[in-house]
């Protein structure tokens, strides 16, 4: 019986804190990284190239309060992405691993861990602005494109696109930080921003920035459009896009 009420009285301050969080979440946009709920979505994105275009399925299951899994999948299975999250006090933890390709046919195996941290948990919210930073590490593997008259490609394998380059494998541990951002700019539409900036292991580097809007139409559906671009050692892409998600909770 002690042994009972003892784990009892351990559980009580991390309950305390999954309820208080559950009524907070109801007040968070739909677009906080902070969020932890369950829903569904689909995106629409291209390379500013009508005959490159995807679909996007994707979706987070809220296992708690605190504590949800995440995947994402675009219709031919060449990008994928699958994880989870931890919200703590004033912040979240976030762990993920998945597969990009780029249009070059280069592609880009990640495993990463990271966190946002909500500058409003500080009070720091400038012209009200939810500014998140976020920091974390990555393992990135995969196959790089070697031009053959400038650098050794004699460990790799054709482009079957372009003669002059092969595909090489490569591998780099990396740091990254930046941060994303809302703005609430109506009572239902927000502007979004983000960048960040890589560095690694061989010579590895890279950065990302991004800007777009979401408007939430009910408590249960939102929207928004999005453009980003990335660059790094595997490979760079630049997209545009449009989302649509379902929020069960």
């Amino acid at each position: 019986m002690k042994q009972k009420l003892s784990v009892s009285l351990l559980l009580l301050p991390a309950l305390a804190f999954a309820e208080v969080d559950k009524k907070n979440a109801q007040d968070k946009l739909s677009e906080d990284p902070t969020k932890v709920t369950t829903k569904i979505g689909v995106s629409y994105k291209n390379n500013y190239d009508l005959d490159n275009s995807r679909m996007t399925f994707s979706g987070s299951l809220a296992l708690d309060p605190i504590r949800k899994i995440n995947a994402s999948v675009n219709e031919d299975g060449s990008d994928w992405r699958i994880g989870g999250s931890w919200l703590f006090d004033i912040g979240i933890v976030n762990f993920s691993f998945g597969q990009k390709e780029f249009t070059t046919g280069a592609k880009q195996n990640s495993y990463s861990v990271g966190t946002f941290v909500p500058l409003s948990s500080f009070g720091i919210e400038p012209f009200g602005m939810q500014i998140f930073p976020m920091a974390g590490y990555t393992y990135n593997d995969g196959e790089v494109m070697c031009e053959k008259e400038i650098e050794d490609c004699s460990a790799g394998r054709d482009d079957p696109l372009n003669p002059d380059f092969m595909f090489v494998s490569s591998e780099a541990h990396s740091g990254y930080v930046g941060a994303f951002a809302l703005k609430p700019l109506m009572p239902d539409l927000t502007w979004i921003m983000f960048g960040l900036g890589s560095m690694g292991s061989n010579d590895y580097r890279g950065y990302g920035v991004g800007t777009g809007l979401g408007y939430t139409l009910s408590k249960h559906h939102s929207i928004s459009t999005y453009t980003a671009h990335m660059d790094n050692s595997f490979g760079t892409d630049t997209v545009f896009g449009f989302a649509y998600s379902y929020q069960f909770n």
